[in-house]
């Protein structure tokens, strides 16, 4: 079958406008969207409080006092508080079980509308004041396929065949993004060399990285070659008739499992995995898994049909600015071009980093012992620490503080607020902070001091690997936190407190 065909017939009788053969597809985008946005606010149940509650790193208070609603609209510009942060949290994870167990899509289109669209609207609240935390392409990308998948429709309506080619055209940008701002940016993707790093110095290794970096280099430029014809030739299939369509969607997936055991990026492969079912048929499906066999179904409502192509109308216009930005020179990579993260414009690794530099934050309760200090190191969960440890396999799920670890590396201490301040939770002893670490050296009290240091670490040598064990190797290469000790000032120091506490290095 060519494109999704609309059937013949009347508004109200039968559905003019069906993409009718895209059953299974709307089901795998719908429960997996739902998914994602599970593991978001789970994410957030583990997290948010740490980082960004009333006694958080970055306290969502401040920045609501400090930013107008209307360039981060929020539920929370309404009255926040950390038990009312947590209840958004849970009400997420609950409509979203509901969502992939298929509860809404049970009843008539404006059920699944509703139920969508609300945790549409929580994440958002939470993302528009999540501000370095939550600033990550994905999340982004999250909050524009849980608008689209909310005009998909119920199970006894036939899917919209606009929200169909709204979704091809999401996975479009995601890839052809990607594509683009590698070609703009470092030249050794040009030259086919960058893998010859990316898989040691990315920003969170997974347990097979390290075997990854060692594939040899032949197969490294093959690889780079192969990622160009996916991002960059493979997007224009989605919108041939099928198979084709189907073909270049399988293709893509295919690139983003690879991605997907080669390293940890949150649900950015998963989310793109997700939504490229949109333009996989059951015709293609069935040929290779057998034919998906779907029930009666009821005439779409006229008034969700003429819902569907206002929305269709709405997101087109808004396409304008991303569709401006693919073909700008001036690229812009992971940008919303609104404050509803509606249509957003997508890209990742426009530069690669040769070297991978890691701040490793040590603490001591002894300053001096025989004549020197003892200094005891703190453990993350994710990012690369104790040499002798394989990375961890996280994503989907999203270690927030180890991804800015990795771009604090980059740069000063003083120019991260978020690092000072988990300085000065660590040095407080903040409970909820240290539960975002995988080893906290003080389980009983906190240390007196703190310091950080920057080390060069590297994956290995087979050789190495063999006789240490290790799968890192690291030189210290400076100092990025001189000794810092947690002054009290008049009043009990509080982490996050500015005015009540301060460091002292």
């Amino acid at each position: 079958m060519p494109f999704p065909q609309p059937c013949a017939g009347h508004v109200g009788g039968v559905q003019w406008y069906d993409a009718s053969t895209y059953w299974v597809a709307r089901l795998v985008v719908q429960r997996g969207v739902a998914a994602l946005y599970l593991i978001g606010f789970l994410n957030g149940v583990a997290q948010f409080r740490a980082l960004l509650g009333s006694g958080g790193l970055l306290p969502v208070p401040r920045f609501l006092a400090a930013v107008p609603f209307r360039r981060s609209p929020s539920l929370f510009h309404l009255k926040y508080s950390d038990p009312i942060a947590l209840a958004v949290c849970w009400s997420g994870v609950i409509v979203s079980a509901l969502l992939i167990a298929g509860v809404p899509q049970l009843g008539p289109p404006w059920v699944p509308l509703l139920a969508y669209l609300f945790v549409w609207a929580l994440y958002l609240s939470i993302v528009n004041v999540g501000q370095i935390f939550y600033a990550f392409g994905w999340e982004s990308l999250l909050l524009e396929a849980g608008v689209l998948v909310a005009f998909l429709g119920s199970d006894d309506v036939a899917p919209p065949v606009t929200v169909i080619w709204l979704l091809r055209w999401l996975v479009f940008r995601i890839e052809f993004g990607a594509g683009l701002i590698k070609l703009r940016g470092d030249p050794c993707w040009r030259d086919l060399t960058c893998l010859y790093y990316h898989h040691e110095t990315q920003p969170m290794p997974g347990p097979l990285s390290w075997f990854f970096h060692h594939l040899p280099r032949p197969l490294h430029k093959v690889e780079v070659a192969a990622n160009h014809v996916a991002q960059l030739v493979v997007p224009f299939t989605l919108f041939c008739p099928q198979p084709v369509a189907s073909i270049g969607a399988a293709v893509i997936v295919i690139t983003q499992l690879w991605l997907v055991f080669s390293g940890n990026f949150s649900w950015l492969n998963w989310s793109t995995i997700v939504l490229s079912f949109a333009a996989i048929d059951d015709d293609s499906l069935g040929r290779v898994f057998g034919h998906y066999r779907h029930g009666p179904v009821a005439a779409t409502p006229l008034w969700f049909v003429g819902l569907v192509l206002a929305f269709t109308v709405l997101i087109l216009v808004l396409s304008y600015w991303p569709a401006r930005n693919l073909l700008s020179r001036r690229q812009l990579m992971n940008a919303g071009f609104n404050p509803l993260h509606l249509v957003n414009a997508y890209g990742a690794f426009g530069s690669i980093t040769r070297n991978r530099d890691e701040i490793v934050i040590e603490g001591t309760r002894s300053p001096v012992i025989g004549g020197h200090t003892v200094w005891l190191e703190y453990e993350f969960k994710g990012k690369p620490g104790d040499v002798r440890r394989l990375p961890r396999q996280f994503a989907p799920y999203h270690l927030r503080l180890d991804w800015l670890m990795w771009f604090a590396a980059m740069s000063s201490a003083r120019a991260h607020p978020w690092f000072m301040s988990l300085v000065a939770h660590l040095l407080a002893g903040d409970e909820r902070t240290t539960k975002l670490l995988r080893h906290n050296p003080f389980p009983d009290e906190p240390p007196t001091m703190l310091r950080a240091r920057r080390y060069r670490y590297r994956f290995t040598t087979w050789a190495e690997r063999r006789s240490t064990g290790a799968w890192w190797h690291r030189t210290l290469v400076s100092e990025y936190l001189l000794p810092a000790s947690l002054m009290a000032q008049t009043r009990s120091a509080q982490p996050g407190n500015d005015e009540d506490a301060r460091l002292i290095a």
